[in-house]
């Protein structure tokens, strides 16, 4: 498979935030986007996953099921983990496994993330990086080639890092593509994609 964009575009609240950018990524391939605060990361993880509308440009993914949308067949984990504070822990996982149709075993992935402990505990009661644990196990449940992350390491320990490092390179090595905005080391290797964070230009709206 092969992700690519070309000429993105992207503008927000009237200023622009991506110009002209490109990217791509192979089955197999880590792609870390850094760059400061503000600099577009997060904007071009929500742009491949059709979250947010493109000015100009292309996001396509050769290789992939033809009958399934880009979207469909992507992960996104956001900088925040979405959770229903009122569930277990448990169904908030089978929640998210009938909602995206997924065929995995939500307690082994439970286990894999290190709370298999805490399967019955009210998903409210999670600290932040147990939060971030659950939103890995919901990529372990929901098999799907291309995960978009948004700092995924954010809130882990040191076991935690670990953890995620082992289930993104079973990822990689099952030919899955993997696209992380991140500001540290995602602990499995990675090519760079370094956005500049430059000033943004007022967007240029026809007369």
């Amino acid at each position: 498979m092969r992700l690519t964009g070309r000429g993105l575009e992207c503008i927000r609240g009237g200023r622009e935030i991506l110009g002209s950018l490109d990217f791509e990524a192979v089955s197999g391939e880590a792609l870390a986007v850094t760059g400061p605060n503000g600099a577009g990361k997060s904007s071009l993880l929500r742009i491949i996953a059709g979250l947010l509308p493109l000015a100009g440009g292309t996001v396509a993914l050769d290789g992939g099921e033809t009958e399934l949308t880009l979207a469909e067949q992507s992960h996104y984990l956001g900088h925040r983990d979405p959770l229903k504070p009122s569930l277990t822990v448990i169904e908030n996982l089978r929640f998210w496994q009938a909602f995206l149709r997924g065929y995995g075993d939500p307690e082994q992935a439970l286990i894999a993330v290190g709370l298999g402990h805490a399967a019955a505990l009210p998903a409210g009661f999670l600290s932040a990086g147990q939060r971030r644990r659950l939103s890995i196990a919901r990529l372990l449940t929901v098999k799907r080639p291309v995960w978009l992350l948004d700092e995924p390491t954010s809130a882990l320990d040191h076991d935690g890092q670990a953890m995620f490092a082992e289930a993104a390179t079973a990822h990689l090595k099952s030919d899955g593509i993997l696209v992380a905005a991140t500001h540290g080391p995602l602990g499995v290797p990675s090519r760079a994609l370094a956005m500049s964070g430059m000033p943004n230009e007022p967007a240029r709206i026809p007369a």
